[in-house]
């Protein structure tokens, strides 16, 4: 039985994207291809990233799967079903068995079945995707499978018991890279930024409650592979691709400042010269595990701030201070790494005086690298049970997704649009004029301040 992975994310279809230009091999469906190749069982990857939707319905028509698995999360879901119809209305397909996982399919699974799709797998893959695969192969019961939702042969959507969460992590493969056309995204970082990363997970899970993060794959869990294995891994990497930094994609990389001493005295003891960046909580830092990022080869650190409103990061369970990300942020600065932060603006309840409170925040902190978003529910997090009864859009499920959503916040959604301009110029008009750079600190200001002016006018109207 031949059994075809993918995940519907065409690059050439993402303008914002294509601007910002840093692609990364998906990791979900290379994990799960390489537990499969481990239990027996072959599989083709097709990595949609620098393909197109046609390249992909005549992969699937000149070697027609019996199984498709599509990896789904809110980036994919419009193409995902677009798949789905493809082999839905094509009569050479009809065999085909549909099989979708990921974080967007867990709240969603009745809607992705009524659509087409044969098997929702919720959670972790690797080990359900393996028991559904043989089931199908032997037409076995998929009812005996856990962490999965079908149809039965009356229509009915059945819902099996909810899997468990590998606790061994460290038995599972490394991913399959060799699905891939790694070279290419090297490439492809080295003639935008003129440097290349790839991209590594030490961990799954999160022990955190944010409100507005969804823990549909890997729960509110916090499993770790060992340190040993980790480096080993980097080793490898090394020895077969050059590349010039990792991005380790694990949502605390210093949740454990034991498992990060034993990291960074791995990487000491075998000499590996390695360049990386990660994502912290100013809580999982302190002078000690700065000090190991950097003697480990870190060379940024993104500490997850969101606000700068005291209030605001309450509302969200957060449970940081504000105050102490902006001194792990200088901290960090100080000892030779960069620091990068992630923002959002428009979170229920948030006032101008909260928008100022985080344009004061990231002018006094000045991170070398901020985003910023503006909040949006995702379907199965307590933020989306909370603004539910405030929706202001109400588009077809298959035409949407829950970015498209808008609820009812202080001020009309234009105006968070016009302030992520004007915090943004704000912040980097103060960052050229300390770097002397004052033409663009100046055009920075006017652009503020025009932003400034289309928020009061938004407000008042």
């Amino acid at each position: 039985m031949k059994i075809l992975l993918t995940h519907g994310y065409f690059l050439q279809e993402d303008p914002k994207e294509l601007q910002i230009m840093k692609p990364y091999v998906p990791l979900g469906i290379l994990y799960i291809s390489a537990y499969l190749e481990k239990m027996g069982y072959e599989n083709d990857v097709f990595d949609s990233t620098f393909q197109s939707f046609p390249a992909l319905t005549v992969r699937i028509l000149n070697d027609v799967p019996g199984v498709i698995g599509i990896y789904t999360n809110l980036m994919t879901k419009i193409n995902v079903l677009k798949i789905i119809q493809f082999v839905r209305s094509t009569s050479s397909l009809q065999h085909i068995k549909i099989v979708l996982g990921g974080p967007e399919v867990r709240n969603h699974a009745n809607d992705f079945l009524l659509y087409g799709a044969d098997i929702i797998v919720f959670g972790e893959g690797e080990q359900t995707m393996l028991e559904v695969v043989k089931c199908i192969e032997h037409k076995g019961d998929l009812s005996e499978v856990n962490g999965i939702a079908f149809k039965d042969s009356n229509a009915t959507i059945i819902r099996t018991g909810e899997r468990s969460l590998n606790k061994e992590i460290d038995e599972l493969p490394a991913p399959n890279r060799k699905k891939v056309d790694l070279n290419k995204y090297l490439s492809t970082w080295k003639d935008k930024h003129g440097y290349s990363t790839i991209n590594l997970s030490s961990m799954r899970g999160c022990p955190y409650t944010c409100k507005w993060c969804s823990r549909a794959v890997y729960g509110q869990s916090y499993r770790r592979r060992k340190a040993s294995l980790v480096v080993d891994e980097i080793i490898e990497l090394q020895s077969k691709y050059k590349f010039d930094g990792i991005w380790f994609v694990d949502d605390v990389f210093t949740v454990s400042h034991k498992w990060l001493e034993e990291f960074a005295g791995q990487i000491t003891e075998r000499g590996v010269n390695v360049r990386y960046e990660c994502i912290s909580r100013a809580d999982r830092l302190n002078d000690h595990v700065i000090a190991l990022l950097k003697a480990s080869g870190c060379f940024r650190v993104w500490i997850g701030a969101e606000s700068g409103s005291q209030r605001i990061i309450d509302a969200m369970d957060r449970r940081v201070d504000v105050e102490e990300t902006r001194l792990m942020i200088n901290k960090v600065k100080a000892a030779g790494m960069e620091a990068g932060t992630f923002i959002m603006l428009g979170y229920p309840g948030e006032t101008e005086e909260d928008i100022v409170s985080t344009m004061q925040h990231l002018k006094s902190s000045l991170p070398d690298q901020f985003t910023i978003t503006i909040t949006y529910p995702i379907k199965g997090t307590p933020l989306y049970a909370e603004v539910e009864k405030d929706f202001l859009t109400h588009l077809p499920w298959d035409m949407s997704t829950d970015r498209d959503i808008d609820f009812k916040r202080e001020y009309p959604r234009e105006y968070y649009d016009h302030a992520v301009k004007w915090v943004s110029n704000e912040v980097l008009s103060k960052k050229f004029a300390r770097n002397k750079q004052f033409k663009s600190a100046v055009i920075c200001k006017l652009t503020a301040w025009k932003y400034r002016y289309f928020m009061r006018k938004v407000k008042t109207a």
